[in-house]
């Protein structure tokens, strides 16, 4: 059964993460109403806190086993008594009966039997075991990779004066003012479009919030080669396959509140996304019957609206 609770904060997101907080819930388990927008007012005066409705799935109550009523007459009729048996006199034992002897006839003497001379047969001779041939050695396995760990990507290096090189030098530059070890390989997958992968430890903090320092990285570095390339080529930097991993992630949540929207028949408005998110949103639910999205508001907090239609 669905459940909501009404929260509020200095902005919408603030609002959303005290409701997740109460409930214990992740965001992509609930749905976000915004009631109301934050206002800042004049000179302190006139402020209004952000309020946000926010709609999860609660386990229906167990119902309790109705309990069976004694009826009035069972209660009052008391139930009988069982029989006490008395005791039995003990009997007295019996004498025991004198048998009458039986006299056998004298059995006649056995005469022996005459004994049969043994003949032992001849045993064969036992034969002598071959000496056994020693096996030969088991040639040894060659060690498995351990499953759930994808082995590690050989990257070829770029040709001097080419656009990877180039990118690359320009990345490499920029990951070490960040105070970064980390190592961009890049490759031409078609035609201008290029691909970079950021190897090496503790990436986390280069892909960022929602991965936001991995898209300013990409913007920067299609800013900067652009300036230098004939003609636009296009940049997509990665780590540790985050882009993959957020476009499933993305696709699942979208999929799980247009069944929700479907459900209620009512709409549902997604959090902030940027244009790359949205339009993954948007091409996930564009086939699915009943569903219609389109975007509201204005960047950084432009929104993707899921609404039912007939």
């Amino acid at each position: 059964m669905e459940k909501t609770i009404v929260t509020t904060g200095k902005t919408i997101d603030l609002a959303i993460e005290s409701a997740l907080a109460q409930l214990g819930l992740d965001r992509d388990s609930v749905s976000v109403t915004v009631l109301q927008k934050e206002k800042a007012g004049f000179l302190g005066f006139g402020a209004q806190p952000a309020k946000v409705q926010v709609t999860y799935e609660a386990p229906d109550p167990v119902p309790e086993a109705p309990k069976v009523a004694l009826s009035a007459a069972s209660r009052s009729k008391p139930k009988p008594a069982a029989p006490v048996k008395k005791p039995e006199a003990p009997k007295a034992p019996e004498a025991p009966k004198a048998e009458p002897v039986k006299e056998e006839p004298a059995k006649a003497p056995e005469t022996p039997k005459a004994e049969k001379p043994r003949q032992d047969k001849p045993r064969p001779p036992k034969q002598e075991k071959k000496p056994e041939t020693p096996k030969e050695p088991k040639s040894l396995k060659e060690p498995k990779t351990p499953k759930g760990k994808a082995e590690p990507k050989v990257y070829a290096p770029a040709a001097p004066g080419s656009t990877e090189e180039k990118i690359e030098v320009f990345l490499k530059g920029l990951l070490e003012h960040m105070d970064s070890q980390a190592v961009p390989h890049c490759w031409c997958v078609e035609g201008n479009t290029y691909k970079v992968d950021l190897v090496g430890d503790d990436l986390g903090y280069l892909i960022g919030r929602r991965g936001d320092t991995l898209d300013a990285i990409q913007h920067l570095a299609n800013y900067t080669i652009n300036r230098d390339v004939e003609g636009h080529i296009r940049i997509n930097v990665d780590a540790e396959c985050y882009r993959e991993k957020r476009e499933d992630s993305l696709r699942r949540y979208a999929r799980k509140k247009a069944q929700q929207v479907l459900k209620a028949r009512r709409r549902t408005t997604l959090e902030p996304m940027n244009a790359y998110e949205r339009h993954v949103i948007h091409a996930a639910l564009q086939d699915m019957e009943n569903i219609t999205t389109h975007s509201t508001g204005v960047e950084p907090n432009r929104r993707v609206v899921i609404e039912y239609v007939r």
